[in-house]
């Protein structure tokens, strides 16, 4: 990764990271109701059976309803559990299961994990994001769990990016190893991206 690269990702993701802090709880708690109802409509667009998601942190989109309300229609949701070598395992979510931290403060599902290969069976990937620009690239939080999961899975079904509105930038810094994603579900839309190579 070239330095100039670097510094431009570190200094965005500060910027957002701040933006989404300074959010009221009011607010984070109408873009989560908002949010829900363009994630299950996209499940229902997909006819969606399993799919991954992530259970959000208090200053993150949030996903915890939408994931438990898809339990509860009968959909197979997985969430993702980080590992020290990089990848993800995946846990079946369960609304009474014990959630704990996991390795970098996320909140992660206790119990048993299935490899990374669990992936194959979803239908939807729904993958939390500092930014998406337009053209389909993904900023991420910088630790690559997500880009390395895209990037070595064979048959990958359409992924999307959770983010705030203020999130869809026009463009964002890229490395080689940045994989694009399908589109962005954000609480006022769902976007569909023409040059994703998902």
């Amino acid at each position: 990764m070239g330095d100039g690269t670097d510094n431009a990702k570190r200094a965005l993701r500060a910027d957002l990271r701040e933006r989404r802090q300074a959010m009221s709880q009011s607010a984070r708690e109408a873009a989560a109701d908002s949010l829900r109802r363009n994630l299950d409509a996209l499940v229902d667009r997909f006819s969606a059976r399993t799919i991954s998601c992530f259970l959000s942190t208090p200053i993150e989109p949030g996903t915890r309803r939408f994931v438990t309300d898809a339990v509860g229609r009968g959909i197979r949701v997985l969430l993702p559990v980080t590992r020290a070598d990089g990848l993800l395992d995946w846990a079946v979510a369960d609304p009474e299961g014990e959630i704990a931290e996991g390795l970098f403060g996320q909140p992660e599902p206790v119990g048993e994990l299935l490899g990374p290969i669990a992936l194959d069976e979803a239908d939807l990937l729904l993958i939390p994001a500092a930014a998406v620009d337009r053209t389909g690239m993904r900023l991420g939080w910088g630790r690559g769990f997500f880009d390395k999961t895209l990037g070595s899975m064979n048959h990958c079904p359409p992924v999307y990016a959770v983010v705030y509105d203020s999130e869809v930038l026009d463009i964002v810094p890229r490395d080689a190893h940045d994989e694009p994603v399908t589109g962005a579900v954000t609480p006022t839309q769902i976007i569909e991206f023409e040059r994703s190579a998902r």
